[in-house]
């Protein structure tokens, strides 16, 4: 576990979050030896005046103006896919057409103001788009230096599995990342996990997949459950609501209180075990919140801690 594992989200910069904030966590985030910044051409699209996004990428690309230097040590990912189309019925994305990745993937590089985007993230399947043409745009993108790695987040399995043999069928840069949301406590069967995606969530089909394919890791969205482990005013989505989380917060709150460390935290480090590391995007609206999550990346979970969370539930 590294502070370098985890990624800083920054949906909300330049919406929710003033432009002079978020560059005050950009600041402690890469002082404290942070690399990964996620981001997405959509963000943040519902809470912008205009009703489209770009709003995240252009306050990180003044921040990389205004501090000449640190590119060269941060990895920029960003995504494609789930940007509202202009004028269109509700709802209406631009998806994954080649045509769409061609034009965005220049939009995104001229708001970040960067010449390569280090991961690029088809954000949510196109089904009406046929897979092998996503797949050949966005491996054309890696070979012509405007991204270096590509990654699907919000995808079935078995969709992933199929865009990386179409990949090496045409010798083109296959997916080696997913990003879903994961955490400590688990819906139930049948219950939705706290993503508005289909296939948003990592599954025990989502692990089976990555033990036996190590070249992949996975990113995890909303790992903190947008604070509901340590924010009374903040309620577990109601899939949630089941035996198996009541002895999971049990055994939560019996860790942080033995290793002197608030429940989120804990649910981070657990996370980021070095045997399988998971990679999780922590959001943040406060340089304080991110120390809280910059702390958590250093924690170290002993075996009898890890025993019980592993355990319960």
């Amino acid at each position: 576990m590294a502070i370098a594992d985890l990624v800083l989200g920054t949906m909300y910069f330049g919406t929710a979050v003033d432009e002079s904030t978020s560059h005050a966590i950009l600041d402690a985030f890469a002082e404290a030896g942070g690399t990964t910044l996620d981001t997405a051409n959509c963000y943040s699209f519902w809470r912008s005046d205009t009703g489209r996004g770009g709003q995240s990428e252009a306050v990180i690309g003044r921040w990389l103006a205004r501090n000449p230097g640190v590119r060269e040590r941060l990895v920029i990912a960003t995504k494609v896919g789930v940007e509202p189309v202009p004028g269109g019925p509700e709802g209406a994305v631009e998806g994954l057409a080649p045509y769409v990745i061609r034009r965005e993937v220049e939009r995104s590089r001229e708001r970040l103001g960067i010449d390569t985007i280090d991961v690029y993230w088809a954000h949510a399947d196109d089904r009406d788009t046929p897979l092998e043409d996503t797949v050949s745009a966005l491996g054309e993108l890696v070979r012509n230096g405007a991204v270096r790695r590509l990654g699907a987040s919000n995808y079935a399995t078995w969709r992933v599995d199929r865009a990386r043999a179409l990949a090496k069928a045409r010798a083109v840069e296959p997916f080696t990342a997913l990003q879903l949301t994961d955490s400590y406590v688990r819906p139930r069967p049948g219950m939705p996990a706290a993503t508005d995606h289909r296939f948003g969530a990592v599954s025990d089909e989502t692990r089976d997949y990555l033990d036996a394919h190590p070249d992949m890791e996975v990113w995890v969205y909303s790992p903190l459950l947008r604070g509901a482990y340590d924010r009374a005013d903040r309620d577990l989505p109601d899939g949630y609501d089941h035996p198996g989380t009541t002895r999971r917060l049990d055994a939560l709150a019996a860790t942080a209180r033995a290793v002197g460390a608030s429940a989120g935290q804990v649910v981070l480090a657990w996370l980021m075990h070095p045997e399988r590391p998971v990679r999780p995007i922590v959001g943040v609206s406060d340089v304080r919140q991110l120390r809280d999550a910059l702390e958590a990346a250093e924690l170290v979970l002993d075996p009898a801690d890890r025993a019980r969370l592993d355990a319960a539930g």
